[in-house]
């Protein structure tokens, strides 16, 4: 499943960052993250993930609803933050 803009503005304002923020954390253009907020237009896959991952990394965790190929959005939770690879 992949993030929607929903998920990635409440999952910013849950961490209290910035636009800007999340753009530096997912090492993506600030445009990709207005845009995609917005719903503008959708980032190609390699920065939905990286914006994706970055929530993840700090705690974010997507949830989604339906069977089979039919899955929505549903929200969102905040576990304990996952450890970066640079981190022992």
């Amino acid at each position: 499943m992949t993030l929607t803009p929903e998920q990635c503005r409440a999952g910013r304002a849950w961490l209290d960052w910035s636009q800007e923020q999340l753009a530096k954390e997912a090492g993506v253009s600030l445009s990709t993250v207005r845009d995609f907020e917005k719903g503008r237009r959708v980032p190609i896959a390699n920065n939905r993930a990286a914006i994706q991952a970055a929530l993840e990394r700090e705690g974010i965790e997507l949830s989604f609803s339906g069977d089979g190929d039919v899955k929505k959005a549903r929200g969102i939770t905040y576990a304990e933050p996952k450890k970066r690879l640079d981190e022992s």
